[in-house]
């Protein structure tokens, strides 16, 4: 090392991303590879860059003035970037960086070429690979050149889609340093992109080689089609050759130039099969060291490879960790449970610790290994048929892995798999006493906990908690309670399917459905009626709402006329559903008591689109329409052949449908109505915490899993570092999409449908809620700020019970994920909205304010014109 401004790539630890950048650091590790080549070279640390950029106070006052901005503000982005990206570039370069820069390259060659990396401190890393932002120069000669594109990747820190960039992943300008990698330049013959894993499937076992003549400059700028080449680990090569008509060679006299490929050789491949081989192996090599999956930069020079820089693939969805190399089938939890964002590592511990079945974690989402259920025919029969009714993609994917034949083992029927997906008797009698027996004895367990939990505090308090998560689950896996909720779904799949084959109804239970008595998801909704009911007469009160910035409202309300009966009545509310919200199976999500100007809104719409007594009136009109089915199905089997047995079947399934389908919801009331109360428990631990200046904030909880909180408190001590890591990560896991089934291989699968009987240009789903409905589409990625009228349709990505009190309000739905049995198609066939889930990509291709038509029986849905 020469001063603190430039060090050889041999020299560089591969944890000293702050003095050289990813890249860099990546190089660093790279050179230290057994027989791995890596072109010889230094970095220019951060430490220069610092030096250089202290001596221009303008840029901290910029930097501010960035860090502040709205990450919807182009505008003012693209203007701010290109005032710090011309006040760089006018930098001279200061005499000590300079003196070491040129004596580097005195020793490795003044006349040599040389290219010249950007390396930041937020580049190629595990969660963001910035690939692509900041520039690279190629075939620089001469100390000068040097030293003039090094103040150029100074300045690319600050190009408008580096910026832009870094705010959608949350890291802050302020922090952000530019190293820059010199490496001697090698006259390649062939060059390209290793990618140690299949960039669009995420299967590891498959490597994608992609290849032209020439420097890597003419694929990355895409000026040629690459040759590409995939080999699996049993070494199958498979190649797509490509007509490479030009390449991107290094002028003697510095900088690059397009030339022509010899015709002859345009459509030879770029390298031979036991090339691509070797370079696979030389891949599979640097992917062991670095622990994950790499985006491989390479050169083929005289029959031998050079790698020019490797970065972590940061597109991938991770694989849950097992430890073993058996291969497993996972299906996502968050696809059943309407919650597909990214949970933290609390929620995810929380979850997994009350959870029925094991679940394993990836990518901040929970997934359960299906592999065994899959293995034998009986439990195979059971999963796929469960996974047919409620998710049709789940089965098709999962159909998709068996189809390949040698993936998931055969095992003979051995008794019951797990509890997961075997049959659960329904023969229960039809006694609406047993659904308020079931009712009570939840409400008096959580009064009980919510007692026990007042008593306890620090390690006692982990410990009563993790008594407490058994009794959670014995609560749940009741057989009496697993009989009700099973009774009312088979009742559902029952009566649609006779009623079809006798009468030819289309989803009948759909309208027999309507005004289900114990149905708690869809009451939350009909309750915020009464609740604007109250507040309707008050015009003070309603102005008031309107202009609510902060949770403290509901203090202020009792000083207006009518604000003491408004403040009851949203306090009413709260003591019965307070402890819900948008993805509330993650205990860390901010909950409605907590957030209470999360229903404003929703209040205001219902003063707005309803007159007073709307949601007695909405739950009659829907018994009466139950009613009217009930009546017109029963009377046209009568005439039927057999009639009065089919007549008499019928009309027990009926019974038992009104009976217990509404009890459907109320295991996800008790288990979040215990969720508030955990969190409320270990958030007044956090509190303690931060008092005693172990963790800064209350919210650092949330980033520890519930065994590290419990040693955390027990210890009075805190990795602030992990913390800190599992913030960057949890902002990483929002940028994956996760799919549906995962394999141990990496592979994601997100299923398809197996329909051609659709209008040209439809968007295919699931029909969950009978009936075709034409509005306009309201495009709603978050419930906070939706803006919905009479009649508009709602498209969104997911909907959970908390959506619930915006379905009065809408005339049908659309989501991307979704289910028959699930919480928000529950709700439309309650309210009687045509609904269509799991329509992929339903909120990218329906724009906001489009007309659309919904089919809710047929399961799709129309763009009109």
């Amino acid at each position: 090392m020469i001063g603190r401004y430039v060090v050889e790539l041999p020299e560089i630890g591969e944890t000293q991303v702050a003095l050289v950048g990813g890249k860099g650091a990546q190089l660093g590790g790279l050179s230290r590879i057994d027989g791995i080549d890596v072109p010889t070279g230094f970095c220019v640390t951060t430490d220069a860059f610092r030096r250089a950029t202290a001596a221009v106070p303008s840029i901290d006052d910029r930097l501010d003035r960035l860090s502040r901005l709205d990450t919807g503000d182009a505008e003012a982005v693209r203007t701010l970037s290109a005032e710090l990206r011309r006040i760089i570039e006018g930098i001279s370069v200061p005499d000590e960086v300079a003196a070491a820069v040129t004596g580097m390259l005195a020793r490795s060659g003044e006349r040599a070429g040389y290219a010249v990396r950007s390396s930041a401190t937020a580049e190629d890393l595990p969660t963001a690979s910035f690939a692509g932002q900041h520039d690279t120069y190629l075939n620089v000669v001469g100390p000068a050149a040097v030293l003039r594109h090094v103040v150029r990747c100074w300045a690319s820190l600050f190009t408008e889609r580096a910026v832009t960039y870094r705010q959608r992943n949350g890291i802050d300008h302020r922090t952000v340093r530019m190293a820059v990698v010199v490496q001697r330049m090698v006259v390649a013959d062939a060059a390209g992109v290793l990618f140690t894993a299949d960039p669009v499937t995420g299967n590891r076992t498959v490597s994608t080689v992609e290849a032209g003549f020439g420097l890597g400059e003419a694929l990355v700028s895409g000026l040629v089609t690459p040759d590409v080449f995939t080999v699996r680990d049993d070494g199958t090569v498979t190649r797509a050759v490509a007509v490479k008509r030009r390449a991107v060679r290094a002028q003697p006299a510095g900088g690059t130039r397009e030339v022509a490929v010899d015709p002859q050789r345009q459509e030879q491949p770029a390298l031979t099969d036991a090339q691509v081989v070797r370079l696979v192996r030389l891949g599979r090599r640097i992917e062991a060291h670095f622990g994950r999956p790499q985006d491989i930069e390479w050169c083929l020079v005289d029959g031998d490879f050079r790698i020019v820089q490797s970065r972590p693939v940061t597109t991938l969805f991770p694989v849950p960790e097992r430890g073993d190399t058996e291969n497993h089938v996972y299906v996502s939890v968050g696809h059943q449970q309407m919650m597909t964002d990214p949970m933290k590592p609390l929620g995810l511990s929380m979850w997994r610790l009350t959870a029925m079945v094991p679940m394993y974690e990836a990518g901040g989402r929970l997934f359960v290994d299906v592999t065994r259920h899959l293995a034998a025919p009986a439990s195979r029969a059971g999963l796929l048929n469960v996974a047919g009714k409620s998710d049709p993609l789940v089965r098709d994917a999962l159909e998709t892995v068996l189809d390949r034949g040698d993936f998931v083992p055969s095992l003979p029927d051995a008794g019951p798999a797990g509890p997961l997906f075997d049959g659960v008797p329904t023969s229960i009698e039809t006694d609406p006493a047993i659904v308020t027996g079931l009712v009570e004895r939840s409400r008096a367990s959580i009064a009980a906990l919510r007692r026990d939990l007042a008593t306890k505090t620090g390690p006692a308090l982990f410990e009563f908690l993790l008594e407490t998560f058994e009794e959670h689950r014995r609560h749940l896996g009741d057989p009496l309670n697993m009989q009700v909720i099973m009774a009312g779904m088979d009742a559902t799949w029952w009566l649609n399917d006779r009623l079809r084959e006798w009468l030819g109804e289309q989803n009948p239970a759909d309208t027999l459905t309507l005004s289900a008595p114990h149905n708690i998801t869809s009451e939350m909704g009909l309750e915020l009626l009464d609740v604007a009911d109250v507040i309707r007469p008050y015009p003070q009160v309603v102005a008031f709402l309107r202009d609510v910035r902060d949770d403290s409202f509901l203090d202020r309300l009792p000083t207006l006329p009518g604000g003491t009966e408004a403040r009851d009545a949203i306090e009413a509310y709260l003591d019965r559903y307070g402890m819900r919200c948008v993805g509330e199976i993650d205990i860390s999500r901010p909950r409605w008591r907590e957030r209470p100007r999360t229903l404003v809104p929703l209040i205001l719409d219902n003063v707005r689109a309803f007159e007073p007594g709307e949601a007695g009136r909405r739950f009659a009109r829907g018994r009466q329409e139950a009613q009217r089915k009930e009546q017109d199905v029963l009377a046209r089997l009568r005439t039927l052949p057999d009639g009065e047995r089919k007549a008499a079947e019928t009309q027990r399934m009926i019974d038992r449908l009104r009976t217990f389908i509404g009890y459907r919801e109320y295991p996800k009331y008790d288990i979040v109505s215990r969720y508030f109360l955990y969190k409320q428990a270990l958030l007044g631990e956090a509190g303690r915490l931060v008092r005693a200046g172990v963790v800064a904030r209350t919210e650092d909880a949330f980033y520890l899993t519930f065994q590290e909180l419990h040693e955390v408190v027990l210890s009075n001590s805190a990795d602030r570092r992990l913390i800190q890591r599992r913030r960057a990560e949890f902002r990483s896991y929002h940028a994956l999409t996760p799919p549906r089934v995962l394999t141990s291989d990496g592979e994601a699968l997100t299923g398809a449908y197996r329909r051609d009987d659709l209008p040209a240009g439809a968007l295919l789903g699931l029909p969950v809620s009978a009936g075709t409905v034409e509005g306009r589409a309201r495009v709603v990625r978050d419930l906070a700020e939706a803006e919905i009228e009479a009649g508009d349709i709602l498209v969104t990505t997911y909907t959970d019970p908390s959506w619930s009190p915006l379905f009065v309000a809408v005339a049908g739905l659309v989501t991307e994920v979704g289910g028959l049995m699930t919480h928000g198609a529950v709700i439309a066939r309650e309210y009687g909205l045509p609904a269509v889930v799991n329509v992929v990509d339903a909120t990218r291709l329906i724009r906001d304010g489009q007309r659309i038509r919904v089919h809710g029986g047929d399961g799709y849905v129309e763009i009109l014109s």
